[in-house]
């Protein structure tokens, strides 16, 4: 039996989403690129003969031409602050002072040490698990809006499905983090950009 494109649609749309978690987050894909560009293009395909079935969220959305030029003010509703410096064993005893005069009585803090990863830091709001908006810290009260050149980076889902285990409502929530490239994908944009300069020349 034949399925509506509307069926057909959120079926892709699904695949597409799993597939994009398998390779972008988990490095483990499980269908090759031939394979996941089909489905892209059948989605593609079936959205243009419905463009009524469109919706911000679907995976045909990242990527295109229309990445933000000007940049629009968004205001933050918690302040995005920068971790400060420490130089000397002095200080980071005097920050653990301070932790624990915050803490109630008789509790021990416990820490955890990573290496900090310096990027740009930016801030993602989900309303009813949909991404809104994307914006860049900025001073730390304001920053700037990025959606759509977040939208590019694959391992950042558009929408988020919560867990059958929890029965509370998304309705609004922020996930903050820095956005970085590594190094060996740094070297392979730069090997493509000078390939195609070679084509073009």
């Amino acid at each position: 039996m034949k399925k509506n494109p509307q069926q057909r649609i959120e079926e892709l749309r699904g695949l597409i989403r799993e597939h994009d978690h398998k390779y972008h987050v988990l490095a483990q894909p499980s269908i090759t690129d031939f394979e996941y560009d089909q489905l892209i293009n059948e989605l593609i395909r079936l959205e243009k003969e419905n463009p009524q079935l469109i919706t911000p969220d679907s995976p045909t959305q990242r990527v295109g031409s229309d990445l933000t030029k000007e940049f629009k003010p968004v205001q933050h509703k918690i302040p995005m602050l920068s971790l400060s410096n420490t130089y000397s064993e002095e200080e980071l005893y005097d920050f653990d002072r301070r932790i624990r005069e915050s803490l109630p009585k008789n509790e021990i803090p416990e820490y955890v040490c990573e290496l900090k990863i310096d990027g740009l830091s930016v801030s993602l709001r989900y309303i009813n698990g949909k991404l809104n908006v994307a914006a860049t810290r900025g001073d730390g009260t304001t920053g700037e809006e990025v959606t759509n050149n977040i939208k590019t980076i694959r391992a950042v889902p558009l929408i988020i499905k919560k867990p059958l285990s929890i029965k509370m409502k998304l309705a609004e929530f922020e996930v903050r983090g820095e956005v970085f490239m590594e190094v060996e994908a740094f070297n392979r944009l730069n090997e493509e950009r000078e390939l195609k300069c070679r084509i073009l020349k």
